[in-house]
């Protein structure tokens, strides 16, 4: 299925400004801004912490699968696509990520 139908399967974004990925020690490795270009991966990230609990390994493979056709341009070109790039390497480091939601005001 293709990335912008899967989006519109997600929870609504609204209510975020953005999301904070930390690490093991607590520390924000990442933002991710409720911003033209990267609303779609707030909306992935934010469900998949909803359902996951945090950016663990099994999350980051659904978030490859969600983010469908843009998963195989990541990995085609490196660098193009930071937050899928993220979720790979967090599947091959099998690493977890938290997310600290920032509400809009």
């Amino acid at each position: 299925m293709p990335f912008a139908e899967n989006l519109k399967k997600l929870p609504g974004i609204s209510h975020l400004a953005a999301i904070n990925l930390l690490d093991a020690e607590g520390n924000v490795v990442a933002v991710i801004e409720n911003k033209a270009g990267s609303q779609g991966s707030l909306a992935v990230y934010n469900h998949l912490a909803q359902t996951y609990g945090a950016i663990t390994p099994d999350a980051a493979r659904k978030g490859l699968e969600l983010y469908a056709e843009h998963t195989e341009d990541a990995r085609q070109h490196p660098g193009k696509h930071p937050n899928v790039d993220r979720l790979t390497a967090l599947i091959e480091e099998r690493k977890t990520l938290r997310i600290k939601h920032v509400f809009a005001v």
